[in-house]
């Protein structure tokens, strides 16, 4: 099974620090946020991962680099512009091939162990998607989950964690250099009763404003100092 990480977007919230750093490569505990995901790949026994860039592209490319210093075979789907999730998902379909891949934020930090998506036989399903707790910065959070299977009711909601099993199908309509969000595709998924998921409540941080990525930034390391 091939991973693919999202590293291409601009990190508006962020700014100025995006401004000459990719968000990606922004750190956290020492390391680049994409670098943590990376690892985590590598040590679920993924091997070929994909990585979709365009805000600053090279300077994922010089730092990841081809993806043997972490026992990995990356490839790189370059947009001229930021597409979007789906859009990105599409751009990059001849690299991901026909198989369901496990997608996942290259901004996002999380503990959730990888492997456990190396098993999943989607069938019918478009997606299999990974649920937190909602957030204090969103409450509301995304999808309804029981049974095994994301809705879109009232409650009680989770938050989707950035991470799934997807089947190319899911992105099917989406043309090839289209420029297309992902969620209203979840949500269509969900409603046709075609998304399955599981929860997750380890530790979960969408670092996407300075506040949350300091915060975080300060767990990890005072959690590194504990250790030693």
């Amino acid at each position: 099974m091939k991973a693919m990480l999202l590293a291409a977007g601009r990190g508006e919230r962020l700014r100025p620090l995006t401004e000459n750093l990719p968000k990606p490569m922004v750190e956290a505990g020492g390391r680049p946020l994409i670098f943590w995901q990376l690892e985590r790949l590598a040590a679920a026994g993924f091997r070929e991962v994909v990585i979709n860039v365009s805000h600053l592209a090279e300077r994922v490319i010089d730092q990841v680099g081809n993806g043997v210093r972490f026992g990995l075979r990356i490839e790189y789907s370059r947009e001229a512009a930021p597409l979007e999730t789906a859009g990105g998902i599409a751009w990059a379909r001849d690299l991901l091939g026909d198989a369901p891949f496990v997608l996942a934020n290259a901004d996002v930090y999380c503990e959730f162990d990888f492997g456990r998506l190396r098993g999943i036989a989607l069938g019918p399903q478009l997606v299999h998607l990974v649920l937190v707790p909602n957030p204090v910065h969103h409450p509301q959070g995304d999808f309804t989950f029981e049974a095994g299977r994301i809705g879109n009711g009232a409650a009680p909601r989770y938050t989707y964690a950035g991470i799934g099993v997807v089947s190319p199908a899911l992105v099917a309509q989406v043309a090839r250099g289209e420029k297309a969000p992902l969620a209203p595709l979840l949500r269509a998924a969900a409603e046709r009763g075609l998304a399955g998921g599981e929860l997750y409540d380890g530790l979960w941080t969408d670092a996407g404003t300075a506040e949350r990525l300091a915060a975080l930034d300060a767990r990890l390391k005072q959690r590194d100092a504990a250790r030693d």
